[in-house]
């Protein structure tokens, strides 16, 4: 096994070299600068989201929903969500609107990680969401790291995720770096009492079981610290500017209703959201004794012979299946009950 990724890492170390590309060069160059600079690796936990294999589109695994929810069950009322309205608005079919409701009442009654319509199979997929560490805390956003066309700020702008019709691919060309990664992580399993015994024993089965490595889009969040260590704060977001409109909405707009400031501490906050506005790129903004940094998030999926990992027996749910949407008839009549 470590002969043939051997083989892989030097397959992409010679089509650099060769390639006439200077773009994956200079990236190439950035990945290995913040393997230097920020060389540990920071767990936050599982994520969760739905990825489908569809055989009218081909034999992969594609991200259908984002790989950003907390819990399983999220991600099963999302896959609950698409399939039903697929039914109501994508179709006139009475067949195919049955078969579609039928996987949606699976999803109503049991925490299913898989279920099947219309020939294709959906999944509820398991991803680990890190980051990179260094001596000033965590990695921020890379020089390479892709930004949206549209760069204002507020509203209602929103870059799509880059989740979405991802391909599941252990063998996608990542770059050399990224390659290394992959291999360095395949025999990564929980350790340590921060996690049960069960979820220990279940990572364990999940390294033999799915020993390959797909690498998801980067994200971008927002992180704070006031001394006592560095918390997530906020949704994953898609690019750096995405990230730094999500601080900005929050220290401007949204912080000072849910945490009930008083004039003087809005006016504070309102004063640091501007000159953070005003920075254009900027990627720390303190606050009192709070430092705020937008930091870069890195995903990964476990693979096996059949696929992405679906979620673990030990993976937490605060909340159990429910019936989210209206009864449908097979002519898509809506029964309120």
């Amino acid at each position: 096994m470590l002969d043939d990724w051997k083989r892989r890492l030097d397959a992409v170390h010679a089509e650099l070299v060769s390639a006439d590309d200077p773009v994956a060069w200079v990236t190439e160059a950035d990945a290995v600068n913040a393997s230097q600079r920020y060389p540990h690796l920071v767990l936050r936990g599982p994520v969760f989201g739905v990825a489908v294999q569809d055989p009218a589109v081909g034999p992969e695994w594609r991200l259908l929903l984002p790989v950003v929810d907390g819990m399983p069950q999220q991600a099963r009322d999302g896959l609950q969500s698409h399939l039903f309205f697929k039914a109501k608005d994508d179709t006139d079919d009475p067949a195919v609107r049955r078969e579609l409701m039928a996987a949606v009442a699976v999803l109503e009654r049991e925490p299913a990680n898989e279920v099947e319509a219309l020939g294709a199979r959906y999944r509820v997929v398991r991803g680990d969401e890190f980051a990179r560490e260094g001596k000033d805390g965590l990695e921020p956003p890379r020089p390479t790291d892709r930004e949206p066309a549209d760069r204002t700020w507020g509203g209602n702008r929103r870059t799509p995720s880059p989740d979405v019709g991802f391909v599941c691919d252990p063998g996608r060309d990542d770059g050399l770096m990224a390659a290394a990664l992959k291999l360095s992580l395949r025999d990564f399993a929980y350790t340590g009492s921060r996690f049960t015994a069960e979820m220990r024993a279940d990572s364990r089965r999940a390294a033999a079981a799915y020993p390959d490595i797909a690498l998801l889009p980067i994200g971008f969040g927002v992180a704070e610290n006031d001394g006592t260590g560095w918390r997530q704060r906020g949704a994953m977001m898609p690019t750096p500017h995405d990230a730094r409109d999500l601080l900005y909405n929050g220290m401007s707009e949204i912080w000072p209703v849910l945490y009930r400031f008083d004039e003087d501490e809005k006016a504070a906050y309102t004063k640091v959201a501007e000159e953070f506005r005003a920075a254009g790129h900027a990627n720390e903004a303190r606050m009192g004794d709070t430092l705020y940094r937008i930091c870069r998030i890195e995903r990964l999926v476990r693979c096996g012979p059949d696929g992405p990992e679906p979620a673990r027996a030990s993976d937490a749910d605060e909340y159990g299946p429910m019936k989210m949407h209206p009864s449908m008839d097979e002519d898509g009549t809506l029964h309120y009950d």
